[in-house]
């Protein structure tokens, strides 16, 4: 069979990164985010600083890089965003497995929703540190001249300085979406990548030579040995993986199946892996620093700072430290230029999973799918996000996405993947048939065993630790709604979406490479059960 028969059966030929340096630019760039500089720093700290890399790395090499190569192999395999290679995974048996790409476009649509407030925050603060409006009490003006933040609830008061460039942004992810995955998302992360990587690299040449950036240096990496015996640390360490590679809500099953026929998956793979674990390092070396001068400024040990990670070191401390750092206002520059480079074009990449889902189940044009579902976002994030309660909505929000949402679909992935349809060997065939780096058996054992194994124990964990201490300390019934409603809400619009009648049907599809004669003969008529149905 040819490498591109049995496509699509679609009037348009799939659209196709240019290369594989563009593919590889573009997949770094979905998975270094906003995570790799605010949340990796913080969570390394709080469990054993140098000690957390060891679980760090074990976490990459067992769980991290096979699920990676999972997204790949079904995306490449399967051809189509993630609701079209889960229904072509589950064949003529299985058709409904569609639902769980569903799931997944749903994770995407909603952290898009919130994630772009995030980054219209880091583009206001990039003009504010030109001249450090935020004054003396950084806590403050987050939380009152700037967000307005009122009760939980649900408020239509909108915050003029919030709105204004969360609209622009939307406007231009819109935009570069519009172009296409080529003439848009990659040109976007050729452009993105390098400057992010140029400007993050001085910001941290700058922070090693404050006072103080020893301190925090010392802080950051002294190895407490003692913490791996905490199986808490562990679960630290795969949920940082796990979050920062973009895997297994989508992004990465989109981002392969635009790759060609015949084109490498796992060398890639390893690059993008290392790369974004290397980004997350440097960003450690440069916070760490960083918090060391402001240790230093205040005479206080490190360990006594608040605000390590999250919206409480993005824009409380790290302002703070800029206002009293010599160059401040560069370093501001730098710092929330870098933020709202990397959060974009991980932004991009969320919205090509919604995007690519609608336009092959419509049969819509990149153009078209942009602009519907675009604005769609748009309104529903300026509703939700743009109000005095955003900031408590947005707290509330990401945490079920990700620590529900995500694992749960992680863990539904692999159990269906490998256990119910067995197709372990037939994907990693396809691994193997195109790609220089070859897996075997063990990348069976971590990705169809280990994986969702340790995945269900935190999922559970975390289930039962929001049921019994709830969240933050907000009323129950708002977590009731943004909360778990969230999550109702990815498995409603899932069920629906899959009951939709397809615009061209993805069925009459026959993967490629064709399993080989030896392969088993169940192995053979679960492969060809789909393409015949």
């Amino acid at each position: 069979m040819s490498a591109t028969a049995g496509e699509h059966g679609a009037a348009q030929p799939r659209e196709m990164w240019t290369g594989q340096v563009g593919f590889i630019l573009s997949a770094i760039g979905s998975a270094v985010g906003l995570g790799n500089i605010w949340r990796f720093p913080g969570v390394a700290y709080e469990n054993g600083g140098g000690a957390f890399l060891i679980p760090y790395l074990v976490a990459l090499v067992t769980a991290g890089i096979p699920i990676l190569f999972l997204d790949y192999a079904l995306g490449h395999r399967f051809r189509g965003a993630a609701p079209t290679a889960f229904r072509r995974l589950g064949g003529g048996r299985l058709k409904w497995l569609e639902s769980l790409g569903w799931f997944q476009v749903m994770i995407c649509f909603v952290i898009a929703l919130y994630y772009t407030v995030v980054i219209a925050w880091a583009a206001s603060y990039f003009v504010f540190s030109f001249d450090l409006r935020w004054g003396d009490d950084t806590a403050g003006f987050l939380t009152g001249e700037y967000l307005q933040v009122g009760d939980p609830g649900f408020s239509f008061t909108f915050v003029p300085a919030v709105l204004i460039p969360l609209v622009i942004i939307w406007i231009a992810a819109i935009v570069v979406l519009a172009f296409g995955v080529a003439r848009g998302v990659q040109r976007i992360n050729v452009i993105f990548l390098p400057l992010l990587v140029v400007a993050f690299a001085a910001l941290v040449v700058r922070s090693l030579f404050l006072d103080g950036a020893a301190d925090g240096l010392n802080a950051l990496f002294t190895p407490d040995f003692s913490a791996l015996a905490d199986p808490n640390v562990w679960i630290a360490a795969y949920s940082q993986i796990f979050f920062s590679l973009s895997i297994a809500f989508g992004i990465m099953i989109t981002y392969a199946s635009y790759r060609k026929r015949r084109a490498n998956l796992t060398t890639p793979g390893l690059v993008v892996a290392f790369a974004n674990s290397s980004f997350e390092i440097l960003a450690g070396i440069g916070v760490f620093a960083t918090l060391g001068f402001f240790a230093f400024q205040q005479g206080v040990d490190v360990a006594e700072l608040e605000g390590l990670t999250g919206v409480g070191l993005s824009f409380i401390t790290f302002p703070a430290i800029v206002s009293q750092m010599p160059g401040g206002p560069i370093f501001g520059i730098l710092f929330f230029g870098s933020l709202a480079m990397a959060g974009f074009t991980s932004l991009l990449s969320v919205l090509q999973v919604v995007s690519a889902g609608f336009q092959e189940k419509f049969g819509l044009t990149p153009r078209q799918a942009a602009v519907r579902v675009g604005i769609v976002s748009m309104v529903l994030s300026v509703l939700l996000f743009s109000t005095t309660t955003g900031l408590i909505a947005l707290d509330t929000v990401d945490n079920w996405a990700n620590n529900i949402g995500i694992v749960l679909s992680a863990v539904l992935a692999g159990v269906f993947a490998f256990w119910v349809l067995r197709k372990g060997p037939e994907l990693r065939y396809h691994l193997n048939a195109v790609s220089t780096f070859r897996v075997g058996g063990v990348w069976t054992l971590l990705a169809g065993v280990l994986a969702p194994i340790v995945l269900g124990y935190m999922l559970i964990q975390r289930i039962v630790s929001l049921i019994v201490e709830g969240y933050a300390g907000y009323p129950d019934w708002y977590l009731a709604v943004m909360g778990w409603g969230t999550v109702v809400f990815f498995v409603v619009a899932a069920l629906v979406l899959t009951g939709v009648r397809w615009r061209r049907s993805p069925d009459a599809f026959r993967p490629w490479p064709p399993l080989p004669e030896r392969m088993s003969q169940a192995d053979a008529a679960t492969t060809t059960e789909g393409g015949r149905s």
